[in-house]
């Protein structure tokens, strides 16, 4: 007899566990299943959590290097990668064991294998030895998530072509590295490696990077990256990668029609990633994928067969851990007949960078591109009195605005704890504040926030210290 459950989670990454703790939490009998061996999905296992543990080791690294000019003298201060490594697995191990324990507490019965319909009420998990078990279910709840993107013709063989799963896994620091993309991962990958000594160079087809994101902010954030070392190729298609005794050779032709090509031990591909929507046996149901393969869902996760949802990288949005776990939540509560929601406006984004970057709402293009009328406040971190104590003072906080209303629009920020901070511009949007109520909201004194309040005031005209 099948083991039968009333919500079968399949993925048990960001979105799918915090679902399936969600749904054990309204009273129903739940199962996850997860295919990697361990839950978290790509963010604990080789996504967000891993490159910020590597980020923060080869951002105090850097820091250490530079103590001597401010008066903390250390010598011989040198690197052990593999020490480094190991840190960063030890916290991808306790988080992904944590989830496990979530899971255990909250009654979630965890399934380890590939998850796939055999039918629409009947799913089947097979492990890692082929061997399959069914299970039965009412409402099944699709967290897959996603996988990197490659390039045409190109193969990731995570040694000398890798994804950012091998970025992650480098045994030796490259002298030349080159990323194709200037996204959030490439960027974010590239500065760890820059740090640690590698040369590192960005290819990139458009003619800015982070695309998407406030045209300022991307343009300051290249700027910045450029002094740390990063150089950018930009306009530059990828054409082909040929792998070499040394490394590789990556071929490209620029906006002029002119070919480069570009030496380096190692090439990391991040252009994107793509819904993992294979091997579900989704066909058998028939549940409607758009052009990216994305899964079709309406306001409430429902696919177009009945009792089948979807939510995070699978369906339409931002591929974000976070905006993922609220979808989880929303679905949840939907099927017991509550009103989950998701408010896409406040959906926050950030780069975790040495500054960090962070943006929320609407940018100045998409403003401008859909004719409303906006104000703009600026504050820069250089005039901010805890940023020039700690001679941490590139970047700015920037707020948009309603011309008329004042209710805030957006903000982009540029500049230490950028990712820590936009979240006080999250929850007076989630209220629907003015730029005056955070004007007016007593900040403490020295703090990294005091940019915030000076920004909002700056909407007015008003700002105190610039």
């Amino acid at each position: 007899m099948s083991e039968k459950f009333q919500a079968v989670v399949i993925g048990g990454g960001p979105g799918g566990y915090v679902c399936a703790i969600r749904l054990a939490q309204l009273g129903l009998k739940t199962a996850c299943i997860e295919s990697r061996g361990s839950l978290g999905g790509t963010c604990l296992n080789v996504g967000c959590i891993p490159s910020k543990s590597l980020l923060n080791l080869s951002e105090e690294f850097h820091k250490v290097k530079g103590l001597a000019k401010k008066g903390i003298e250390i010598e011989n201060v040198k690197l052990n990668l593999d020490k480094m490594m190991k840190s960063k697995d030890k916290a991808v191990t306790v988080l992904t064991k944590g989830v496990e324990f979530l899971l255990k507490k909250n009654k979630v019965t965890y399934f380890k294998g590939h998850g796939s319909f055999k039918s629409k009420n009947e799913i089947s998990i097979k492990d890692d030895q082929n061997k399959e078990k069914l299970i039965k279910t009412e409402k099944t709840i699709i967290a897959s998530g996603s996988i990197p993107l490659s390039l045409p013709g190109i193969e990731i063989d995570e040694k000398i072509i890798v994804s950012s799963t091998g970025a992650l896994k480098l045994d030796k620091v490259p002298k030349k590295m080159i990323v194709v993309g200037g996204g959030y991962i490439g960027l974010e990958m590239g500065s760890v490696w820059s740090r640690l000594g590698a040369e590192v160079q960005v290819v990139e087809f458009l003619d800015h990077i982070t695309p998407g994101m406030d045209k300022e902010i991307s343009l300051e954030f290249m700027k910045i990256l450029k002094k740390q070392g990063i150089k950018f190729n930009m306009q530059n298609k990828v054409e082909k990668i040929k792998k070499n005794d040394s490394g590789a050779i990556v071929l490209t032709v620029d906006k002029d029609g002119n070919k480069n090509s570009f030496e380096c031990d190692v090439v990391l591909i991040a252009v994107g990633r793509k819904p993992n929507t294979k091997d579900l046996n989704l066909e058998a149901l028939g549940v409607e994928l758009d052009e990216k393969k994305r899964i079709k869902t309406d306001k409430t996760f429902k696919t177009n067969i009945e009792d089948v949802y979807a939510i995070g990288d699978v369906i339409v949005g931002p591929m974000l851990a976070h905006k993922a776990e609220d979808e989880g939540i929303a679905v949840a509560e939907n099927i017991v007949g509550q009103s989950g929601h998701v408010n896409y406006s406040t959906i926050p984004g950030v780069i975790y960078t040495t500054p960090e970057v962070a943006s929320i709402g609407k940018t100045e293009e998409q403003l401008k591109e859909n004719k409303k009328k906006y104000k703009v406040g600026k504050f820069s971190f250089m005039a901010n009195s805890r940023a020039k104590a700690i001679d941490d003072i590139e970047g700015f906080v920037k707020i948009l605005a309603d011309e008329k209303t004042d209710k805030v629009l957006g903000a982009h920020i540029i500049g230490p704890h950028a990712g820590e901070l936009i979240a006080e511009i999250g929850i007076a949007m989630e209220f629907g504040a003015s730029a005056e109520d955070i004007a007016r909201t007593c900040h403490a004194h020295p703090t990294f926030s005091e940019a915030v309040k000076e920004a909002a005031l700056s909407v007015d005209k008003r700002a105190i210290h610039s």
